[in-house]
């Protein structure tokens, strides 16, 4: 089991300080040498106020951020969590794909998805029922674009008559996908074309919300995980060269009064039973110091506790 921190920009009263140049270099050094595998920032360019009101979130944009934090690091993986591939133009994506990719020394992962918010999508100009095409159309592009002298390709928003992009990646063909979403289709993209799957251990209410399916329990996740490798058995690939990375109510560090350590461990072993290979942690945004105490204690007690 690999750990992933997402920074807590997102949090309610996250301190100006983290996602601040001093404040988020040092977030990142802990995280780094906390012995986490890789650190995270989502995304929501264009979030409504109703939706803020009702429990969103702040965001930073993922890739500026991640590329920050590149310079600040040495090993740590950089992880979008999630890119909204259909908000962009996909060759525009790439371009600053390649670049993070470049900077970092082949560090990025990106974690995608097809979004869920839709006044978010009409404020951006694109069509929320075209998310889905727009997302494997996304996909197509990155994986194509660096694998040829010059792409070609007629899309729904762009047309490219031998358009190319180089630099292109460290990580050829490109840095590894990870898709998102709960669903069965989710898991289809993934066997058809991705390295990762990042799904959400949630209930009916917080599905909803996101639009995707409820996973309730790591014996529901471990049944789909099941799945997914037999998809992936189907198109020719090998189960254990894709990761599957999952975010629960655990994942909140410290958690609530009244949980305990053993209790978190019990559950990252169930998680890591039913086929989990990364586990989401989100630290405290009170304030930098406190983030970073996060961080050390459960790089102690958790990620190097044997």
């Amino acid at each position: 089991m690999r750990f992933t921190a997402e920074h807590p920009v997102g949090q309610q009263g996250c301190a100006p300080q983290l996602y601040q140049g001093d404040g988020l270099a040092r977030f990142a050094r802990a995280t780094e040498d906390a012995g986490f595998g890789a650190l995270a920032f989502t995304e929501h360019p264009a979030p409504s106020l109703k939706w803020l009101e009702r429990g969103g979130h702040a965001s930073l944009d993922p890739l500026a951020a991640l590329a920050f934090c590149a310079a600040a690091t040495t090993r740590l993986r950089l992880l979008t969590y999630l890119l909204v591939l259909p908000y962009r133009n996909p060759l525009l994506l790439a371009k600053t794909i390649a670049t993070v990719d470049q900077l970092s020394g082949g560090r990025l992962t990106i974690g995608a998805g097809s979004g869920y918010l839709r006044s978010e999508f009409g404020a951006l100009g694109v069509e929320f029922e075209e998310r889905g095409a727009l997302l494997d159309e996304a996909l197509d592009v990155l994986r194509e674009l660096w694998t040829g002298e010059s792409y070609v390709g007629e899309g729904r928003h762009f047309t490219a008559r031998g358009q190319v992009s180089v630099p292109g990646p460290v990580q050829l063909p490109h840095p590894p996908v990870w898709l998102g979403g709960n669903g069965r289709n989710a898991r289809r993209r993934v066997a058809r074309t991705a390295q990762g799957w990042a799904p959400l251990l949630i209930g009916d209410e917080a599905a909803a919300t996101t639009r995707t399916a409820a996973l309730k329990s790591p014996a529901e996740l471990k049944d789909a995980v099941d799945e997914l490798r037999e998809m992936l058995a189907d198109a020719g690939r090998d189960p254990a060269t894709v990761d599957v990375q999952v975010q629960s109510r655990q994942s909140d560090f410290p958690g609530k009064p009244g949980g305990s350590l053993e209790e978190h461990r019990h559950h990252v072993g169930e998680l890591a039973e039913a086929g989990v290979t990364w586990f989401v942690v989100r630290t405290s945004g009170a304030d930098v110091g406190a983030a970073c105490d996060a961080l050390a204690a459960y790089g102690r007690d958790v990620i190097n506790a044997g």
